[in-house]
Order: C-alpha cells, then sequence, then structure tokens
C-alpha cells in the first residue's frame, strides 16, 4: 500500500474523491433552447471530478442525451427533480444540491 506523501493517506483508496464530493455546491437548473426545447444544467462541479463518468451515469439513469460543456453538465430534457436523488445515490450530500 503507497502513502501519499503530502497528505499521509493511502493513495489507493477513494478518499480524496469523497472529500471533493463533499465541498461541491451544485446548482440543478433548467433552460429552454431553440425551438421550445428544455434542457436541464448541472453546474458547480470543481475540477477534482470525473465530471464525464458523473454525466455519463446522470444519462444511463434518466435515459437521455447529454453533454459536457466547460464544467456544465447538459441534459437533454427537463430532469430537474430526478436529478438530485440520482446524484445523491452518486455520494453528493444532500445539502449542497440546490434546484
Amino acid at each position: 500500500m503507497d502513502i501519499d506523501p503530502n497528505f499521509g493517506l493511502p493513495a489507493d483508496t477513494d478518499v480524496f474523491e469523497e472529500i471533493a464530493k463533499s465541498e461541491q455546491h451544485i446548482k440543478v437548473m433548467t433552460e429552454k433552447r431553440r425551438y421550445g426545447k428544455s434542457i436541464t444544467l448541472v453546474a458547480g462541479f470543481s475540477k477534482g471530478l470525473d465530471i464525464k463518468g458523473i454525466a455519463k451515469s446522470l444519462k444511463e439513469k434518466l435515459a437521455c442525451g447529454g453533454t459536457v460543456k466547460s464544467d456544465v453538465i447538459e441534459l437533454q430534457g427537463n430532469h430537474q427533480k430526478q436529478v438530485k436523488p440520482i446524484l445523491v445515490k452518486l455520494g453528493f450530500p444532500q445539502e449542497s444540491i440546490s434546484d
């Protein structure tokens, strides 16, 4: 087992990702786009997280398309109410997610 020289914690654990998840301030909002289409925006992620992996999980669970643009996850359709419980299951604290 390797020890991280900066923090003295085991390097192979997901401790750093869990700490990063607890310090997020995530905002979920909807926006109207061209031709009356609505999209759901999930913003407020820091650079330390795998945003593409989170977007992939959201797209799979919501059965929709989407993308990541400049650290903001864009999901096709209005999924504002469904996103929060999924993010909580992924390990984000409920208090850090606002609608």
